[in-house]
């Protein structure tokens, strides 16, 4: 009997559900892999999981731990108790975790408390500030990872100088399989451009004080174009409580969340992207949209690189600014992320690793 590589994949959050896609098809063309997924239903939303579940056909999900309210530490905690037992009874040869959200520190303690090899897909991305909490959760996982597949060269660099360069490689960026696959299908339907700009506003920095709220709602609504905003349940939710009222913004056509493939269609089709989303900037940059980044910096430095990605966020009202700037088209960099095959790449690396 062929011996097979059992590995346990933990995901939880929307970026998670579209790195594992890419993982899944890969993995199911190779009979020398078990995968096994463990959903531990961080976004609680059906707009934000089930959703992206359904449309990005993740069907091996065996375990959903539904943890998915409370406080950092207690969300983590919940998780890791649950995730230890599974790890416990399902015995695999490797955990794979994706990103550095609460569910990949979760799983990379359980992991490492049993000594499981650990695989951390989308590592040594880094913004140089330890107050994020999603720094915290991927240095920590970094640091306790066998092997670290870095996206970027930047990412790299970030791995090596923190002395994890013998268990570090870069292969590019899981999600550009897919999104390559979709702007493919975007050219060939001659989707054009449109004046508008398409926006997602989410981080709590970014929607739990009223202020800070209202004034970006403000800066879009003044806009010289159209701003279409899906509303994250967070940004919805802070709303309600403030009697925010949406008719208040008539520049802002806010919409339901939308599914993984209409959020690439609408970053394609935009004159421009606002987002304080990580994944959203690199998808704006494979797309070829501007982007400009309600955050203090970003880890996508790549994207930074002749203005393609400009970052706002002191004084938001300088998007207004930003938004007349345009890129150097001289300076953007082809493939930067990856080639469209970097989940097989990573499939066939980590082949080679564990059951040789």
């Amino acid at each position: 009997m062929i011996k097979k590589l059992k590995i346990i994949a933990i995901i939880g959050t929307r970026p998670q559900y579209i790195k594992h896609a890419a993982f899944c098809i890969e993995a199911k063309k190779n009979n020398l892999i078990d995968l096994i997924t463990i959903d531990t239903g961080q976004h609680y939303d059906h707009e934000m999981s089930n959703v992206f579940i359904d449309e990005l056909q993740i069907d091996n999900i065996k375990y959903n731990l539904d943890v998915n309210r409370g406080l950092h530490g207690e969300q983590t905690a919940k998780m890791l108790m649950k995730i230890e037992t599974i790890l416990l009874e399902e015995k695999p040869d490797v955990v794979l975790l994706y990103g550095d959200t609460n569910s990949t520190l979760a799983g990379s303690i359980a992991a490492s408390k049993l000594i499981i090899p650990i695989v951390h897909i989308e590592a040594g991305m880094r913004n140089n500030n330890i107050k994020v909490p999603e720094e915290i959760n991927r240095i920590v996982t970094d640091h306790i990872s066998t092997l670290c597949f870095a996206p970027s060269n930047t990412a790299l660099a970030n791995l090596h100088r923190e002395g994890l360069q013998n268990q570090s490689v870069m292969l590019g960026d899981i999600v550009t399989d897919i999104i390559y696959t979709f702007k493919t299908k975007f050219e060939k339907a001659n989707l054009s451009k449109t004046n508008q700009i398409f926006a997602t506003i989410h981080r709590p920095y970014n929607t739990l004080e009223k202020d800070r709220l209202v004034s970006i709602l403000e800066v879009f609504n003044k806009l010289d174009l159209k701003v279409i905003l899906p509303l994250h349940p967070r940004t919805r939710k802070s709303m309600q409580e403030w009697n925010v009222s949406l008719d208040t913004y008539k520049n802002i056509d806010f919409i339901l969340p939308v599914s993984f493939e209409k959020s690439l269609e609408y970053i394609y089709a935009s004159e421009l992207v606002i987002t304080d989303s990580g994944g959203i900037q690199r998808e704006a940059y494979i797309m070829k949209t501007p982007c400009i980044t309600i955050l203090p910096n970003t880890p996508w430095e790549e994207t930074l690189i002749g203005n393609w990605n400009q970052i706002v966020f002191d004084d938001v009202t300088q998007i207004a600014t930003k938004c007349k700037i345009k890129p150097d088209s001289t300076q953007y960099i082809e493939q930067a992320f990856g080639t469209g095959a970097v989940a097989k790449d990573i499939v066939n690396y980590i082949i080679t690793k564990f059951l040789n």
